[in-house]
């Protein structure tokens, strides 16, 4: 199964670090995009999902927010 996921954070966002980590213990490849170091990103982010909080996931063009494993596990398996 190919999926594409990527995972949009800022630097000092600790749900973040548990969503990469989550990720990483889970063997799923992930692009993550620092929102601090590219800004036109955040633009593009929030006209896409509406919403202003780190982490957001988006597998396959499936939005995660937060910290759901479930919710990104399903995501996956889609």
């Amino acid at each position: 199964m190919n999926q594409k996921v990527t995972v949009y954070t800022t630097t000092m966002c600790p749900v973040c670090k548990m969503v990469k980590n989550f990720l990483n213990l889970n063997d799923i490849p992930y692009e993550e995009v620092n929102l601090e170091i590219h800004p036109i990103a955040m633009v593009k982010l929030i006209s896409k999902t509406g919403k202003f909080t780190v982490p957001q996931t988006n597998i396959n063009g499936k939005w995660i927010s937060g910290f759901d494993p479930v919710g990104l596990l399903k995501a996956i398996q889609v």
